[in-house]
């Protein structure tokens, strides 16, 4: 199995990669069955279940399901057209896909949160329906969205499979950490050397390059839009945007004397709140590898560009495959899904995924690397989900500015060291996973226990 830095990292848009993206990107693909079907249908219907229900409207879930089954996908998402088409369905209780003819949907009926109990699949379930003329279902799929964008139908879950899976055959095939640390010290290359080697595998060095020049634009744009934009985000708690009064008066304190040593950590966490303020507005973000976690790798690859001394924009592909590597681990062994394990999950996972990260990129080896993941995941164990209102707000934000802190910090001790450590990070990896079974539900992204119930909701 290969998980692609393009699978680890996804251009989409907030403010949830489960629960916006997943949704839109399985109404897209539930589009194409339709397309590919002899039936001639009249409309559809669309039903959410689990986590997607609990905090589908937080999550703008409904949204995203209505406008996949208008044509939209998350990679190509034009907000204004979006906002056109909301409306336009609203009016008329239609949508008209790409090739397609005009199907009724009217979203008030049509689209039903289901509270009972969540589909046995994934706590992420949805059922996509189409009708014919008298209102009968005659095509149905169901589909789980499993976290960072990823989407499985029922039987691909039961298969075990995953439609982001490539075929064996690339020249490092490492599944885990162990496997991984093996290959490096046979091969005598950098973990970011055999990502790329096993990349190429699949695609040409200018696909490469060019895509993950992309990532990084995408992600650097986003957290200068984050720095320029103020205001209150939407939603209904009333959280107002931080970042850029934080930013200006970080950039009035520059130089001076007498500005405290831990200045530094604002910093970090300055370029992770751009980003997740941007993400809960709905804004255009890269999974890293959740859009729950999205400002951790960015604001780390920015605290290294913008204040390390050495850094060089032409590493940044290096500190993406490094981390790719490390979420593609995490995620074959565990999860980064909120609804499956908690937001160690995805905080922690993008923490992780950081660390190594930079790690690389400041001289460390292969086996220091997999040291920063580790220290990084394991203070992240227990880490519930548990969004005040649903939305991916509170304590969301903050909480990627803390991972991004760690994760530098995690990065410095393993270059501190020499690579030897006493907990292997497929030990972490596994308990992530242990803890995320036995997690209690409330805790995993349905806004029934934690925070969510602590806090006022308005």
């Amino acid at each position: 199995m290969f998980l692609s830095v393009f699978d680890i990292f996804k251009v989409g848009v907030g403010p949830s990669s489960s629960h916006t993206m997943g949704p839109m990107v399985a109404g897209g693909r539930f589009l194409d069955l339709l397309r590919a079907s002899p039936f001639h249908p009249k409309g559809l219907r669309a039903s959410l279940h689990g986590s997607l229900a609990f905090t589908g409207k937080g999550h703008a879930t409904d949204r995203a399901t209505i406008l996949g089954l208008a044509g939209f996908l998350p990679d190509s998402y034009d907000h204004d057209k979006a906002e056109a088409a909301l409306a336009a369905i609203a009016g008329t209780g239609t949508v008209t896909p790409p090739e397609m003819p005009t199907l009724t949907f009217r979203p008030e009926t049509d689209l039903v949160f289901d509270y009972g109990h969540p589909l046995e699949g994934h706590a992420n379930g949805m059922i996509l329906m189409a009708t014919d003329a008298q209102g009968d279902v005659i095509l149905q799929e169901t589909y789980y969205s499993i976290g960072g964008g990823f989407v499985l139908t029922e039987a691909e879950l039961q298969n075990a499979g995953s439609v982001a899976a490539k075929p064996s055959g690339c020249p490092y095939p490492f599944q885990n950490a162990a496997q991984m640390l093996e290959m490096a010290a046979a091969s005598g290359k950098s973990v970011a050397a055999m990502k790329r080697a096993n990349e190429l595998h699949f695609r040409t060095q200018k696909d490469l390059d060019d895509g993950m020049a992309r990532l990084w634009q995408v992600m650097n744009d986003c957290i200068e839009r984050g720095l320029a934009t103020d205001g209150i985000l939407p939603g209904g708690l009333k959280v107002r945007r931080r970042a850029k009064g934080i930013h200006v008066a970080l950039e009035a304190e520059r130089g001076l004397n007498l500005t405290a040593p831990h200045t530094i950590n604002d910093w970090m966490s300055v370029y992770a709140m751009a980003v997740n303020e941007e993400n809960a507005a709905g804004g255009q973000v890269v999974t890293a590898p959740t859009n729950g976690a999205a400002g951790v790798v960015p604001a780390v690859i920015r605290y290294w560009l913008d204040h390390v001394p050495g850094a060089a924009p032409s590493r940044v592909g290096e500190f993406l495959l490094t981390a790719a590597a490390i979420g593609g681990i995490v995620k074959t062994n565990a999860s980064i899904s909120g609804a499956e394990c908690g937001c160690q999950a995805e905080v922690g996972s993008a923490s992780a995924m950081a660390a190594a990260g930079l790690c690389a990129v400041m001289g460390g080896t292969a086996e220091q690397v997999e040291n920063a993941a580790e220290i990084a995941l394991e203070h992240h164990l227990g880490m519930t989900c548990d969004p005040v209102k649903g939305l991916v707000q509170v304590p969301c934000i903050e909480r990627n500015g803390l991972g991004a802190i760690k994760a530098v910090s995690a990065a410095s001790l393993a270059l501190r060291g020499d690579g030897k450590h006493f907990v292997p990070l497929d030990s972490a990896i596994e308990t992530m996973r242990q803890t995320g079974h036995d997690m209690h539900e409330k805790y995993k992204e349905t806004s029934l226990g934690g925070l969510a119930v602590n806090v006022p909701n308005c």
